[in-house]
């Protein structure tokens, strides 16, 4: 098997000869800044998706996209009413960044042919098979190993760090 480091010289190379690099989506960018707005409000009530527009600079209407996916997966929940709004369904160290990912964009099939045999016919003999199904494997570990509940310290973290240098 492949380590972490050759795949990564491997996609280093790969996106430097295309002239291309990987990407993470912005719905999944902007739905895991949805995710710790909502982590951080945990236990305080439900939470306006105007106000986490507002707070994350995202268009109000581009999280009302990103949120139904999110429900629908059980990571969030809605409130009608005046004191309508949404919460995390879970507590925020029970959902991770690849429960998100995996909501908003489903599997990540980086090369067909991981998944789906017969959409490849080159598959017996194909060399770097192994190369992506590797990479798609610790995405899908590192993603996995990172919590809501972790994002919400560090960012505490990182509060009091600003808060220090302030003073």
């Amino acid at each position: 098997m492949y380590t972490t480091k050759a795949i990564e010289i491997v996609v280093f190379v790969l996106g430097k000869f295309t002239g291309e690099r990987m990407k993470i989506s912005t719905r999944i960018r902007y739905g895991t800044r949805l995710m710790v707005a909502l982590a951080m409000n945990y236990g305080k009530g439900p939470v306006l998706l105007k106000d986490i527009a507002q707070l994350e600079n995202i268009s109000e209407k581009y999280l009302g996209q990103i949120i139904i996916p999110l429900k629908a997966a059980g990571l969030v929940v809605s409130f009608r009413g005046s004191k309508g709004g949404y919460s995390l369904n879970r507590k925020p160290i029970k959902i991770t960044i690849n429960d998100i990912a995996r909501a908003l964009e489903g599997d990540y099939n980086l090369v067909d042919c991981i998944n789906d045999h017969s959409a490849c016919d080159r598959i017996d003999t194909c060399i770097t098979q192994d190369i992506w199904f590797t990479l798609e494997k610790n995405i899908t570990k590192t993603l996995s190993g990172i919590s809501l509940g972790d994002l919400v310290l560090k960012a505490h973290h990182k509060r009091k760090q600003i808060l220090n240098y302030n003073i």
